[in-house]
């Protein structure tokens, strides 16, 4: 929803969330503790989460944050398990989506991991700018591992490689998650990939049989990040990913009827 310039009321959001709480996905990214300047459509994650019914699904529930203070207001509410933070390996694009340096945001991390084993709560950092950048950034999968490597070491359990401006091939996908599935086993290694519609299935494909088994997906592909390039790149769509397990016989075990309305409502939030 960040992308979106009109606001969105509250209560849809929170239908629109509560729908998709019924569904029976593992995560579900429900907002973001982040300034309301930055990205105004997000300025009412609090009062969204509020009027979320929690208590009646095994859905666990993530909120984005962008720094110390954003950090420290997620772990006060019980119902978030995870705390999600975008750390790039990108400098340029480091300093376009928090105003933060990369060795500030390492610093930030491990802040931010103190405060989640405080709380009960568990920190996943998405390595932004994975697979490349546009800004001309040093990047090579010898970076990418360097980071995964440095993000362990501080104890963070769970890792999304974030394909932000949606580059990556499967060239590049299949040896990246060859070599970090295998290497850090006691990590969950996942993929957040952005996507144009003709390539989704190839890099499913790609990441799969490399080993991935977390895959992050939007309704219908919408999302994308406002602060990497000018044209926004959408997520895979979570259709994209059944399709995915159907043809290769995979059942992701959800509920069908409660996705399927989920879907119907998305027309009125994305609209």
């Amino acid at each position: 929803m960040q992308g979106i310039t009109p606001f969105i009321p509250t209560q849809l959001k929170a239908q629109y969330l509560n729908q998709l709480l019924k569904v029976g996905f593992h995560t579900l990214d429900f907002g973001s503790f982040v300034s309301p300047k930055a990205i105004p459509q997000l300025a009412d994650t609090a009062e969204v989460l509020d009027l979320l019914d929690t208590d009646a699904s095994d859905t666990q529930l993530l909120a984005i944050v962008a720094n110390k203070r954003g950090a420290e207001t997620a772990v006060q509410y019980p119902q978030i398990k995870y705390l999600g933070y975008p750390f790039s390996i990108s400098e340029t694009f480091q300093q376009r989506n928090t105003k933060k340096s990369i060795a500030e945001s390492l610093d930030l991390v491990k802040a931010m991991q103190a405060l989640c084993l405080a709380n009960g709560k568990e920190l996943v950092v998405y390595i932004s700018m994975a697979f490349g950048n546009p800004y001309g950034d040093p990047w090579s999968p010898e970076i990418a591992e360097r980071w995964v490597d440095e993000m362990v070491k501080i104890g963070v359990q769970t890792i999304a490689m974030a394909d932000t401006i949606g580059v990556a091939d499967p060239s590049v996908i299949s040896p990246l998650f060859e070599t970090l599935i295998p290497r850090f086993p006691n990590a969950e290694i996942g993929a957040h990939f952005h996507s144009h519609p003709d390539t989704r299935q190839e890099k499913l494909e790609a990441a799969w049989e490399a080993g991935c088994r977390r895959f992050d997906v939007a309704m219908k592909g919408f999302g994308g990040c406002p602060f990497a390039e000018d044209e926004l790149v959408g997520n895979i769509s979570t259709e994209s990913l059944l399709e995915f397990c159907a043809h290769h016989t995979l059942d992701p075990r959800l509920n069908n009827s409660a996705l399927q309305a989920a879907m119907e409502l998305s027309q009125q939030v994305f609209a």
